[in-house]
């Protein structure tokens, strides 16, 4: 039975990192070989230049499994001390088990529940929300959230519309109890009447696989992009004015806005919508592509190691995808 230890609340924090992408890179000049379609094209429209694409052989589970272990090494702490392991994913490794079931069997977290979170692009924002709740409820001490994605497998290599976005990584982190409280706000949303502009049409009980959904390519990802665009611009806005509100504090006070890496012109957008400078904005896309939910990790890691995010700095993460979902959260980095 789980129940509050101490019927207290505290805060959580992020206490460690890890990160993998495999080593295939898959530029856009590769893609024009066998798309009509080009470097100046993709990168004009997304922002993107190049992406990594895992082997044949790789799923989710292969590439979260190295992200957590190298989380877990960062973070001092035997994976048979985990209470919880927590992986966000829109390219699991089977519709069942949970991805989450495999990669903490993989590190030997013998002790950990595990489950899969999909809210698409926004999952690792609610992946962080869900282990928030359990740390600041002090039913569990450690947390891992992993999001994995092998969107290579998950895409129509036909359709430039869609395959020209999507790239493949694994960002994993620790959330642990502070004294300081640092995680202060979550706004989590959703329109399912948009769910229709972004999806997998067959897999699923509402359409089982068959030969039809395999000719007609239902299998793989399927996006009307300026319902999207419009959808992400304007809910983003507005969640992050809602998390800064909920703290008392203003743009002025964030010293790094790291967003979904979806699209370019998304991000510089809602950044100037919600008044950021370019100082103030994180985005690799360029290198990675939209990872979905391993996008945001991914940036934390690489904007941690390059001194774009310090320790106290006040960081503001803002997701979206499929659902339609959003999700925000604000928080002081304490790596």
């Amino acid at each position: 039975m789980i129940g509050l230890r101490r019927g207290l609340v505290r805060g959580a924090r992020i206490s460690a990192l890890g990160v993998h992408v495999p080593e295939r890179v898959l530029t856009n000049d590769e893609i024009s070989q066998f798309l009509d379609t080009s470097d100046e094209w993709i990168l004009t429209r997304t922002g993107i230049r190049e992406r990594r694409i895992a082997r044949v052989d790789e799923a989710a589970s292969d590439l979260g499994e190295i992200a957590a272990r190298r989380c877990l090494e960062s973070g001092l702490l035997d994976p048979t001390e985990l209470d919880l392991v927590i992986v966000t994913t829109i390219s699991p490794d089977h519709m069942m088990p949970a991805t989450a079931s495999i990669v903490a069997d993989k590190i030997g977290a013998t002790k950990a529940g595990a489950f899969d979170v999909q809210a698409g692009c926004t999952g690792f924002v609610y992946g962080l929300a869900i282990a928030t709740a359990f740390v600041s409820a002090n039913i569990y001490q450690n947390v891992l959230v992993v999001g994995a994605e092998v969107l290579s497998k998950m895409v129509d290599w036909e359709d430039r519309s869609t395959c020209v976005l999507f790239g493949d990584g694994a960002g994993a982190v620790l959330v642990q109890p502070t004294d300081n409280g640092s995680i202060f706000s979550f706004d989590l949303g959703n329109d399912g009447s948009g769910a229709a502009y972004l999806n997998v049409p067959a897999g699923g009980s509402r359409r089982p696989a068959s030969f039809e959904t395999v000719r007609k390519h239902e299998h793989a990802m399927h996006m009307t992009g300026s319902e999207v665009f419009k959808f992400a611009t304007r809910t983003v806005v507005g969640s992050c004015e809602k998390v800064l509100g909920d703290a008392d504090l203003t743009v002025e006070d964030v010293d790094l806005f790291v967003p979904h890496q979806a699209n370019i012109r998304i991000i510089e957008t809602a950044a100037r919508r919600l008044g950021f400078t370019e100082a103030q904005v994180f985005a690799n896309l360029d290198r990675y592509g939209n990872t979905s939910c391993a996008s945001i990790p991914i940036c934390l890691h690489e904007a941690s190691q390059n001194g774009r995010l310090k320790k106290g700095d006040m960081l503001l993460m803002a997701g979206f995808g499929a659902g339609l979902t959003w999700g925000s959260c604000l928080t002081k980095w304490e790596l």
